[in-house]
């Protein structure tokens, strides 16, 4: 219904600045937490030699259904919208995913160069109708196209825990297994076109009962199935010992199975901690091999890639190999539990007073700028900043060149001249 203004009139009762359901607003202290995952993430990817990029926002919707890349449940899904130019109009999306446009980036822009190692930190929109579900999430992420595939697989699962390890979260879990094996596995079960679509789309959405039991129904005549879905192994002679039993099996789920091992072995050798699960895999529309997903302690899910040889070529571009993954910014905001101070900021404060200790208040930040730190000054009566900043720097009226500083961390205070502050808060 609209009024005389046209605007929408309802009868329920609505707060004009209620932000929309499913979004998030990220507070201070929020953005302390995602700048440290971010500023993680940018330099263990610049270490490994990776370029930043950003796409678009919006994407043409045929980017993502002409390849086949969303599961039915996630068409369902996404925000999409007509994007009128004259009197014709293409139907585009926020974009749902972030390896799709980086993929479609690189074939517009940068190939065919290769090696081409890429990140990126975005968002991305999926569209939940009760709003109880995070619509807007944001992700750090990383490509490395044109790569060796075994030799970029396991820089993908080095880089990811160098990040890992940047933050210092313990206990996080790697779990491996492989796209194309799992394909090759259901082709190994027989079945018939329609059936084969049905059992694919249910495990795309996390159901595996299916799979399970059509495994199990034919376990006798291809022993090898079953112990690869239950496989929960640490390292590639578990992998091998499914190779020693599935002599008859079909020659792409042979070949999978050797990628599957040589990327192990490489690991093990690496000493890289990891569990094989074949079950870990998500949403492998477009994965062809190697996928891992990063599980932490909670049991959440807060990362995952895989490799997607025929991405780039379905767009349109070369024939290479390409892998990647992502970070779920959200989830690992979550992990830590507390803010760390504001990074590289000291607290300047004083009381309300004479103009003259407003101007020492003052003159100490210009001091503490001045050595390239960051601060921040507050003049009123009670003024209290500790837990927010490590560094706190109080002007009193004691003395004219004297202050007080306090060490948030250890709680310790001296008082000092504002050079001698400067000096401390700096080292």
């Amino acid at each position: 219904m609209y009024n005389t203004t046209g605007s929408i009139m309802t009868t329920e009762p609505f707060l004009i600045h209620q932000k929309c359901r499913g979004m998030r607003d990220l507070l201070p202290d929020d953005m302390v937490r995602f700048r440290r995952i971010e500023d993680a993430f940018r330099h263990g990817c610049a270490a490994f030699g990776y370029e930043e990029v950003k796409p678009p926002t919006i994407e043409y919707l045929q980017l993502f259904t002409a390849l086949g890349t969303l599961t039915p449940s996630m068409v369902g899904r996404i925000y999409s919208f007509l994007d009128w130019d004259g009197w014709t109009g293409e139907r585009v999306v926020l974009r749902p995913d972030s390896t799709i446009p980086v993929a479609r980036l690189y074939v517009e822009g940068l190939a065919p160069r290769v090696p081409t190692r890429l990140f990126y930190v975005t968002n991305s929109f999926v569209f939940d109708e009760t709003g109880s579900r995070q619509r807007e999430r944001w992700q750090c992420g990383a490509e490395f196209i044109g790569g060796t595939p075994v030799a970029s697989d396991v820089e993908m699962v080095l880089l990811t825990q160098d990040i890992i390890a940047r933050l210092g979260f313990d206990g996080m879990r790697f779990q491996i297994c492989h796209a194309g094996l799992l394909k090759a596995l259901i082709d190994e079960l027989g079945l018939g076109a329609d059936a084969k679509q049905s059992l694919v789309d249910t495990v795309l959405d996390g159901n595996w009962s299916g799979l399970t039991d059509a495994v199990s129904r034919i376990s006798d005549e291809k022993h090898y199935l079953a112990p690869l879905l239950d496989l929960k192994g640490g390292s590639a002679g578990f992998l091998s010992n499914i190779r020693a039993l599935s002599s008859s099996a079909g020659e792409a789920f042979r070949n999978a199975l050797d990628q599957f091992i040589e990327v192990a072995t490489l690991l093990d050798e690496l000493e890289c901690r990891y569990e094989i699960d074949i079950t870990a895999v998500r949403s492998f529309e477009y994965y062809t091999g190697l996928c891992f997903q990063l599980v932490s302690v909670t049991g959440e899910k807060v990362g995952g890639g895989g490799r997607y040889d025929d991405l780039v070529p379905m767009m349109g571009g070369p024939d290479i190999a390409a892998c990647g993954f992502a970070l779920y910014m959200d989830q690992l905001m979550r992990l830590l539990s507390e803010a760390p101070y504001t990074a590289d900021c000291v607290a300047v404060v004083c009381e309300e007073g004479s103009p003259s200790i407003v101007c020492r208040t003052l003159s100490a930040a210009k001091a503490v700028r001045a050595v390239g730190r960051n601060a921040a000054v507050g003049i009123r009566r009670g003024v209290e900043f500790s837990g927010k900043y490590r560094w706190i720097i109080r002007v009193t009226s004691a003395e004219q060149d004297m202050v007080e500083l306090i060490d948030s961390e250890t709680n310790d205070r001296m008082v000092c001249s504002v050079v001698e502050a400067v000096d401390r808060v700096q080292s």
